[in-house]
């Protein structure tokens, strides 16, 4: 009961109190949506930095406060080149430290060798595919000009698609995937996915000239394979048949291959992991699809006759 002197206006003190007491032990009796007594945790903020020093050295010039010029192109791209390798090696480095307290395997203190040897291994060999992933995504910025009347120029694109946003950093996240550092992987595409509205998981193999038209609803995941050329519009769901074995799935192909020169409409829902679209097949939109398309063939559904009626006169 609050005290008589105690203003209606403000919180009464002994109820936050009790609140925070009640919190703290909760707490500390089931810590699953906590991490108390952490020593090392890879930081959510440092990697969304990551990502935008990551699109500054794709997309040169474009993301910069100051202008960038062909003489002083070499000095920029040595300053991001250092600023990612830095701030990459530390997450990675919590990272593989972060594994050790899940394992419990992890010292006490901040001395662990093989884990700063690994992070440099890591580091180095996500550094080392950098051009590879510019080189992607400069087809993938094609595609998304020539896919789509409605741009003016690959530099609108780059600015304004959503689908470009997403797929320049799942092709990062990816590089990490395969390195094994799965929760970084997680971290980059859930800003994508908060950022732009499309979900695509950090496992999901995706080749070149990629094209996310509209894109907002899309979810790709984790085993999905796709091939070259291959353009999707919104709503779009390359998902499971069924995950009800829950874990038991972990490390199976589950979601569905397409194949080269696929083109897939708005709301379709592809699912299985046996399912594959064929080499230039068509997916129609707002189709359920569960079996294989062969190549060049078209999976639609029969269309609802529509009529059209004269409007009702109105009543004098």
């Amino acid at each position: 009961m609050a005290s008589p002197t105690h203003d209606p206006r403000r919180p009464d003190p002994a109820l936050l109190d009790d609140l925070v007491d009640t919190l703290v032990s909760t707490t500390l009796a089931d810590q699953r949506t906590a991490h108390i007594d952490a020593i090392f945790l890879p930081s959510r903020a440092k990697c969304i930095d990551i990502v935008e020093l990551l699109r500054k050295l794709t997309f040169p010039g474009f993301f910069e406060d100051e202008r960038l010029t062909s003489d002083n192109i070499h000095a920029r791209f040595g300053e991001l080149v250092e600023q990612i390798d830095a701030m990459l090696y530390e997450q990675i480095r919590q990272t593989e430290r972060y594994l050790l307290n899940r394992a419990g395997k992890a010292k006490t203190g901040d001395d662990c060798p093989e884990c700063d040897i690994t992070a440099r291994e890591k580091t180095d060999g996500f550094m080392g595919s950098i051009p590879e992933v510019r080189r992607m995504l400069s087809l993938d910025v094609q595609a998304a000009f020539d896919g789509d009347p409605a741009a003016t120029s690959t530099d609108e694109t780059i600015f304004c698609y959503p689908g470009l946003d997403a797929i320049f950093i799942h092709r990062y996240a990816h590089e990490l995937y395969k390195l094994d550092l799965h929760l970084l992987a997680r971290i980059f595409s859930e800003y994508a996915h908060n950022e732009t509205g499309i979900e695509i998981h950090p496992g999901a193999t995706i080749d070149e000239s990629f094209f996310i038209d509209h894109g907002t609803g899309i979810v790709i995941g984790e085993t999905v394979v796709i091939g070259k050329r291959v353009k999707v519009y919104q709503g779009v769901t390359l998902g499971a048949i069924s995950t009800k074995g829950g874990q038991n799935w972990r490390g199976m192909k589950r979601h569905p291959t397409i194949e080269d020169d696929v083109t897939i409409y708005g709301g379709a829902i592809i699912l299985g992991g046996q399912t594959v679209i064929g080499k230039g097949a068509t997916v129609n939109g707002s189709i359920f699809v569960t079996q294989s398309v062969p190549p060049g063939h078209t999976a639609t559904v029969d269309q609802l006759e529509v009529k059209h009626k004269p409007p009702r006169e109105k009543k004098k």
